[in-house]
């Protein structure tokens, strides 16, 4: 049954022991959450990964309808959920375990996603869809930010945080967590002040742009580059962490060049890499030799020492070098 993020009431008053939140806006599904499942709760909260479940499946439907874990209220929240917790959510609905609920929470998923589909039809579970915040729905939340922390703004400087959020609550409250802070030393704060503290809304982390380099996705390196103002310590960070990742690409270069299969490498490597990271991990994996990599790193330190000493040129140095292959 889907259920819109902005029905509240429906969401609280909703008997259903399966809660699927998709969408990419972190913020409002950690609003949700909170609001509608979490305040004023009494019993217990655990918090697993999908990871967690899939790798010990048997163990934790058994547990459903083990006194030890749900004798009394409580509130399960797997994150990071894909389609691979399909079949696991089917066999939560036949096992009806009582006085829990059990929150999933993903990103985006396709029309004809099952897990989806699965949520959306049956009648007793509950799919709540998040779509980006725009300007009409983080407006208020700004206004109750200043007026809480008696801070004044210009509607100039609240245009450009909205725009900063990129959508997402989230992004929104951090920018209004930089806002308190300087908050503490004044309390009219400048178009200056906003744009020292906040991020651009098209800013690409330095290891989006790392990450990017290795994965010579040429076009995507390019669009980072030209929406950022890189300082030379910036410049440094940059290639200290391409360099951290071309070290870590070697290990797996070198495993690889001994037959081991890319998925078993990424699986158990330590320390664990991410989920998240794995496809573009692959990616950088199958775009260079091993001899390649290597002369990465050599580079990369020649490189660190002249953009030291030639800090006014840094970023042309570290354009040019991540602009090359």
């Amino acid at each position: 049954m889907i259920i819109k993020s902005f029905e509240l009431k429906k969401i609280k008053s909703s008997n259903s022991p399966l809660i699927l939140i998709y969408g990419n806006n972190e913020g409002l599904k950690e609003q949700i959450i909170q609001d509608c499942f979490l305040k004023d709760f009494k019993g217990d909260i655990l918090n697993y990964d999908e990871v967690d479940i899939i790798n010990n499946k048997d163990e934790f439907l058994s547990s459903l309808l083990s006194k030890s874990l749900f004798a009394d209220n409580k509130i399960i929240i797997i994150s990071r959920a894909t389609e691979k917790l399909n079949d696991t959510v089917v066999n939560i609905m036949e096992k009806n375990p009582s006085e829990i609920k059990i929150i999933i929470k993903t990103q985006n998923l396709e029309k004809k996603s099952k897990i989806r589909g699965l949520f959306e039809k049956e009648k007793n579970l509950l799919c709540i869809p998040v779509y980006e915040d725009d300007s009409r729905s983080l407006t208020p939340i700004i206004q109750n930010f200043l007026k809480k922390n008696e801070l004044k703004i210009s509607q100039e400087i609240v245009n450009i945080i909205i725009e900063r959020s990129k959508g997402d609550r989230k992004n929104l409250n951090n920018e209004l967590s930089k806002l308190k802070s300087l908050g503490i030393s004044r309390k009219k704060i400048q178009l200056d002040d906003v744009q020292k503290l906040t991020n651009l809304a098209e800013n690409y982390s330095v290891f989006e742009l790392c990450d990017n380099y290795l994965a010579k996705n040429s076009k995507k390196v390019s669009n980072i580059l030209n929406e950022n103002n890189y300082t030379s310590d910036d410049c440094i960070l940059i290639l200290r962490t391409i360099l951290n990742k071309a070290k870590r690409l070697l290990k797996i270069k070198n495993q690889t060049d001994n037959n081991i299969n890319i998925e078993q490498i990424l699986n158990t490597y330590k320390p664990p890499i991410f989920w998240k990271e794995k496809e573009i991990v692959k990616k950088q994996a199958q775009s260079w030799t091993t001899n390649e990599v290597k002369n990465i790193i050599y580079e990369i330190s020649n490189l660190e020492i002249i953009v030291k000493k030639n800090t006014e040129n840094s970023l042309n140095f570290v354009s040019d070098f991540v602009s090359n292959y």
